[in-house]
C-alpha cells in the first residue's frame, strides 16, 4: 500500500526507533482514541480486528490523513487502493467516497481479516503493504519482498505481536478458521478486489483475485517468514 510515511526517517538507527515511530503517532495504550475512535472500536467489533492493528495500521499507512493519497493511488486513513475499495465496497455496503472516515476504516479493517485468515501473522501485514499477489510471488519463488515492505512489517510486527485474545472485542461471533472454510467467503463470484502492488510496475499493486492452491504450505511458510519476531497472534 502507500510508502510508509513515519518509518524512513528513522529507519537507519534500528529496529526500536522503527516501532517507537509507530507508538509516538498511535499510542498502544488507546488505539480506539482521537477523532476516529469510534469508527475504529466499530471496525474492530464489525471483523473482530484488534482496534490496535488498525490504528498502527492507519498511523502507518497515512499519519491520520483523511485526505492522504499515495503515487500508486492509494486512498485515505487506510490507504486503500482503488480496485480493493471496490470489491470491499460492494462485499460491506460501502458507501460512495473512498475517503469518507468511517467507510475507509471499515474497508481496511475488512482487508486486514481477510488477509489474517489467508496468511496468519506477520504475513498478512506484508501482503496488506505489497498485495497479496507479490506476498504469492515471494512464498512461491522467494523472490525478496520490497525494502519498504520488510521496513513495514518490522515496525509493525511487534506491536501486533503484543495484542493478546482478550483484546478482540468480537468474541461473540465465532470466525471459522480459515482451514475449515473457503477463502473470502463473503466475496461474490464477480467480485473483483484487486490489490495492486508494486511488482510489475511501480504504480500498480497485482490483484488478489487468484488464491493459493495449496493453504497448508504458503501458511507454513508465512508464518516462519520473520522468525525473530517469535510470537503468532491467532484470532478466534
Amino acid at each position: 500500500m502507500a510508502a510508509i510515511l513515519l518509518i524512513y526517517a528513522s529507519v537507519s538507527v534500528g529496529g526500536t526507533a522503527r516501532a517507537e515511530s509507530v507508538t509516538a503517532v498511535w499510542p498502544k495504550a488507546s488505539p480506539d482514541a482521537g477523532p476516529y475512535g469510534s469508527f475504529v472500536r466499530e471496525a474492530a467489533q464489525r471483523f473482530g480486528v484488534p482496534a490496535s492493528w488498525i490504528g498502527a495500521v492507519m498511523a502507518i499507512e497515512s499519519g491520520g490523513d483523511v485526505l492522504a493519497s499515495s503515487p500508486q493511488g492509494a486512498m485515505g486513513l487506510m490507504q486503500v487502493m482503488p480496485e480493493t475499495w471496490a470489491g470491499l465496497r460492494a462485499r460491506h455496503s460501502l458507501g460512495d467516497s473512498p475517503y469518507d472516515p468511517r467507510d475507509n476504516i471499515l474497508a481496511g479493517a475488512a482487508y486486514l481479516r481477510e488477509l489474517y485468515d489467508r496468511y496468519g501473522s506477520p504475513g498478512f501485514l506484508a501482503a496488506y503493504n505489497a498485495g497479496p499477489g507479490r506476498y504469492d510471488e515471494h512464498l512461491s519463488t522467494g523472490r525478496a519482498l520490497p525494502h519498504e515492505t520488510q521496513l513495514y512489517v518490522d515496525a509493525l510486527a511487534p506491536l501486533i505481536g503484543e495484542v493478546q485474545v482478550d483484546d478482540i472485542v468480537a468474541a461473540s461471533r465465532r470466525v471459522v478458521p480459515w482451514q475449515e472454510a473457503p477463502l473470502f467467503v463473503t466475496r461474490t463470484r464477480d467480485d473483483s478486489a484487486g490489490t495492486p502492488a508494486a511488482s510489475k510496475t511501480t504504480t500498480e499493486r497485482p490483484s488478489h483475485d487468484r488464491f493459493a492452491e495449496n493453504s497448508s504450505r504458503l501458511k507454513a511458510r508465512a508464518d516462519s517468514l520473520f522468525v525473530r519476531n517469535g510470537n503468532v497472534v491467532r484470532l478466534p
